[in-house]
C-alpha cells in the first residue's frame, strides 16, 4: 500500500474571493515526482500556496505531510514549513550573506543549535547539489543555475518529506534546466518525493513522469507512464 504524503479532497481554491480552482481531488504519494502544468493564470501558484499554508483551505478536505489543511492555524505554519521543502522560480537567496550563511540563517531560525552538527548539515546539502566549494561565494557571485542549486540545498536542510518546486527552472537557460533537473532526479531517487510546477514541457519529455494539468478550474491527470 502506498503512503499518501499529499491527498487532496473535494478541494476549491480561492484567491481573496475568487475562486481558482475547484473539485479537486488528487494523490501524490511518498517517493513521487510529479509535475504540475497549466497555462500561466491557471492556477499553479495558488495551488502551491495553499499546499503550504500562505492560501488558507477553506473547501474540501487535504492533508499534507499528516498535517491537516482545513485546521491549519496561523501559529502551526512555520511547523508545517519544516517538514517541506520549498524551491522558488527566483531563488529568494539573501544577497547580504554568503551561500554558506544563507544556510545558517535557515537552520538557525528552525531551531538548530549545535555548530558543528549545523556544518555538517550545511556540507552534506551542498555536496547534493555539487555546490560544496562554493559556500564561501555570495549569491551575485554565481550563476542563476548555481543560485537555484543552493536554494534546493537550503530545502533540503530540514529533511523535507516533500518538496514543492514552484517554477523551479523557470529563470534557467535550457542547459541548466536540464542541470539542475537532473539534482531533482537525483533527490528523488534517494527516496524524496518532488512535486514540481513548471511550463517547461521539453523537460517533462526528457524527464517523463507522473504529470497533473490545471485547465478551466480543474485539474487532470495526462500522461502516466512508469519512470
Amino acid at each position: 500500500m502506498s503512503e499518501a504524503i499529499l491527498e487532496l479532497k473535494d478541494v476549491a481554491v480561492f484567491q481573496k474571493e475568487s475562486l481558482v480552482l475547484n473539485n479537486i481531488s488528487l494523490q501524490v504519494n511518498k517517493g513521487d515526482f510529479v509535475y504540475l502544468i497549466g497555462k500561466t493564470g491557471s492556477g499553479k501558484s495558488s495551488f502551491m500556496k495553499t499546499l503550504y499554508g500562505d492560501l488558507p483551505l477553506r473547501q474540501g478536505t487535504g492533508q499534507i505531510v499528516d498535517v491537516d489543511l482545513t485546521k491549519l492555524k496561523e501559529r502551526d505554519i512555520p511547523f508545517l514549513r519544516r517538514k517541506l521543502g520549498i524551491v522558488f522560480q527566483d531563488f529568494k537567496l539573501l544577497p547580504d550573506r554568503n551561500i554558506y550563511n544563507n544556510l545558517l540563517f535557515v537552520l538557525r531560525a528552525t531551531g538548530w543549535k549545535d555548530r558543528d552538527k549545523i556544518d555538517l548539515k550545511i556540507q552534506e546539502v551542498l555536496e547534493k547539489v555539487g555546490m560544496k566549494t562554493k559556500g564561501f561565494k555570495f549569491p551575485h557571485q554565481v550563476s542563476g543555475g548555481e543560485q537555484q542549486r543552493v536554494a534546493i540545498a537550503r530545502a533540503l536542510l530540514n529533511d523535507p518529506e516533500l518538496i514543492i518546486a514552484d517554477e523551479p527552472t523557470g529563470n534557467l537557460d535550457p542547459q541548466t534546466s536540464v542541470e539542475v533537473m537532473k539534482v531533482l532526479q537525483d533527490i528523488n531517487k534517494a527516496g524524496r518525493t518532488i512535486l514540481m510546477a513548471t511550463h517547461d514541457y521539453a523537460l517533462i519529455l526528457k524527464f517523463p513522469s507522473k504529470t497533473l494539468k490545471l485547465d478551466g478550474n480543474r485539474v487532470f491527470e495526462v500522461i502516466q507512464r512508469a519512470g
